[in-house]
């Protein structure tokens, strides 16, 4: 479980540091994803990107898990 919870770590770090290249390619605004902007009031709701980012992560530990 520790060395799950260490990758998992390790994971989100190197995607946190990689998500202006991430960004510029577009994956932070797939169809899908609600923007509302009025004013000094900006609401985002990523439903596109979590659906998207689900499955991946799914996949993976369908994959690890064989």
């Amino acid at each position: 479980m520790s060395r799950l919870l260490i990758i998992v770590g390790v994971l989100l770090v190197v995607i946190g540091l990689l998500w202006p290249v991430i960004e510029k390619v577009g994956f932070g605004r797939l169809p899908g994803d609600i923007v509302i902007e009025r004013g000094n009031f900006h609401f985002y709701l990523p439903l596109g990107t979590s659906l998207l980012v689900s499955v991946i992560l799914s996949l993976i530990f369908w994959i690890l898990s064989r």
